[in-house]
């Protein structure tokens, strides 16, 4: 392993090991839109599913990504509403926990940014697969037409190489089991740049969010641009 490779895998872990917050700076973020009054509960939901870096630690959920994302489908004239169901510290276990509940919208996209803090626990892959795997499921059975889209993680490289290869393939292997479209990394860009973290050197500043929301929106717009299009196509005869 070249020692390039060595910095970019310590990076990704310090990175993992932030997304497990201690108590006392644990964060769920608040829905990333204007309040929700009975006519945008008819508007179609892209749900994110993740961690801290979902949740927006440290820069609250009103500077989040997925709260950056939401003003971009805005100032394209796309009608989405964005829910952050960002929770710091969350596993793939505790989103299948949660996903139910969040099913209740009306979810067209389901953005999931989870298995970071599995890695960090060093958890089974196939347990994580199985997770992500559960939440696709439920989340076709809710909404037989929404569009999955799911953000890759890396592993602690002191987990080996064996560990760490078979960790990132399962978001691969997920993504192409069901059609989904993959963020290879969300943090492209931001990890490992002083200026674009916190002080913990870990968590994404006001800045490093919206490095990662062009980076989330580059694989949504297309996705959000083709549903929105296929709902407004009459029907073929």
């Amino acid at each position: 392993m070249t020692i390039m490779n060595r910095k970019i895998l310590w990076v990704m872990a310090a990175v993992l090991l932030g997304c497990d917050a201690p108590p006392e700076r644990r964060e769920v973020a608040r829905p990333a839109t204007r309040e929700v009054t009975s006519e945008a509960g008819e508007v179609p939901v892209l749900l994110f599913l993740g961690t801290s870096l979902t949740a927006g630690l440290g820069v609250g959920g009103d500077r989040a990504f997925p709260a950056l994302v939401q003003e971009k489908i805005d100032s394209v004239g796309l009608r989405y509403r964005v829910l952050n169901a960002g929770v710091s510290g969350e596993t793939s276990a505790g989103g299948l926990r949660r996903i139910d509940w969040l099913l209740k919208e009306p979810v067209a996209v389901l953005v999931m940014e989870l298995g970071a803090n599995d890695g960090l626990r060093g958890q089974p892959p196939d347990a994580l697969r199985a997770n992500l795997q559960e939440i696709i499921d439920r989340t076709k059975r809710a909404h037989p037409d929404a569009r999955v889209v799911i953000a890759g993680m890396e592993a602690p490289p002191n987990l080996g190489d064996r560990y760490t290869y078979a960790f990132r393939q399962v978001f691969v292997d997920v993504a192409d089991d069901n059609d989904a479209t993959l963020i290879t990394f969300l943090l492209q860009g931001v990890a490992g740049v002083p200026e674009l973290n916190q002080e913990d050197g870990i968590h994404p500043t006001a800045q490093g969010h919206r490095r990662m929301a062009e980076t989330a929106w580059e694989v949504l717009e297309p996705v959000l641009r083709e549903i929105s299009s296929a709902r407004s196509s009459p029907p073929e005869p």
